[in-house]
């Protein structure tokens, strides 16, 4: 089976069965549709390496996250590949585990790849890195970083405006010692989250005393054992602030095995809204991060920003993610 078969069957050129297979912007969403039924009828495949040495593109675009345990990452990919796959494009995903030396190999690979993008997912992204992608001439759209050059863009969490609407939440309810339970300090994310923590309880003339902030690892383990030293303090807070939701969900193992009742006996929040944070129990109150918004700003970065000979680069772009509350039955007012 070939191209012209594909024509024969669509009713087309062989020229736009290829703009179709190739994502070309200039085929009708119409026509590119019974093109795409005409290929699945005939069981057609496209030679993608043939069409990366005729064209110099790939139609590849990579994909760098963190850690792949964590349910926010396979969302994230999901809704990437998604986009990805609507537009006639194929994704490379890389997995970094937060290790600098990984990292280092996963873009190496993406570049080996010569993927026509690349997107890094992780705000613990090394700037020489970052530099010597931009150099490269492909689009790049990183993780809360400053789009610097053409062609690169940045997508911003804005982590604190999240972090002060759960501990606004908190205050409303009452609770005047109010924990923290935050990611590795080595990590700019984790900072930011810590920092605005500290900052909304100053502005509340509210105290934290010692113990009232512990440091997990963003995992379900570290929840757990950040968890324990808090209780073990004399910190006795009433209302507890997760960095994310998995140390939000570790935190819960261990307010259960130390007899507390939530939220009776103290609050809980977490922080990104993963998909099993609405089945724990009880049912966890977060902040959503919407990775299918993270991942459509991302994608339209790499797509936008697509170069060739008669067109100039298009200027990186900064967007900024804002997370949206979700209130379900983890918290209650002080002493309920």
């Amino acid at each position: 089976m070939n191209i012209k078969a594909v024509a024969k069957r669509a009713g087309v050129s062989t020229a736009t069965v290829s703009r179709t297979i190739n994502g070309s912007d200039k085929v009708s969403p119409k026509t590119a549709e019974r093109v795409r039924r005409a290929i699945a009828a005939l069981n057609f495949y496209p030679n993608t390496n043939a069409r990366a040495l005729g064209s110099g593109r790939t139609n590849l675009y990579g994909l760098i996250i963190s850690d792949i345990t964590n349910p926010f990452f396979p969302e994230l990919v999901k809704a990437f590949e998604d986009i990805a796959v609507e537009h006639g494009k194929e994704v490379l995903v890389a997995n970094t585990n937060y290790d600098p030396a990984r990292m280092e190999t996963c873009v190496s690979r993406m570049l080996q790849r010569k993927v026509d993008g690349l997107a890094i997912m992780t705000s613990e992204m090394d700037d020489r890195l970052l530099e010597v992608v931009s150099r490269r001439d492909i689009p790049l759209v990183s993780l809360d970083t400053v789009a610097p050059a053409p062609g690169w863009s940045s997508v911003r969490m804005d982590y604190a405006e999240g972090i002060r609407t759960g501990l606004e939440h908190l205050a409303g309810l009452g609770h005047t010692r109010i924990g923290f339970l935050s990611g590795p300090s080595r990590w700019n994310s984790a900072r930011v989250r810590l920092q605005a923590y500290m900052e909304f309880m100053e502005s509340r003339g509210l105290p934290v005393k010692a113990g009232m902030v512990q440091e997990g690892n963003h995992q379900v383990d570290g929840g757990r054992d950040a968890m324990q030293r808090m209780l073990q303090s004399s910190a006795n807070p009433t209302a507890v602030m997760a960095s994310n939701d998995l140390t939000a969900i570790g935190a819960l193992g261990t307010l259960h095995d130390a007899g507390l009742r939530i939220p009776e006996d103290i609050s809980l929040v977490g922080y990104d809204d993963i998909a099993l944070s609405a089945y724990t129990q009880p049912a966890l109150t977060t902040l959503r991060l919407s990775r299918r918004e993270i991942a459509t700003v991302a994608f339209r970065a790499l797509f936008n920003a697509k170069r060739s000979a008669e067109t100039a680069p298009i200027e990186g772009e900064n967007h900024i993610i804002r997370p949206t509350f979700v209130q379900r039955l983890s918290t209650g007012p002080v002493g309920r």
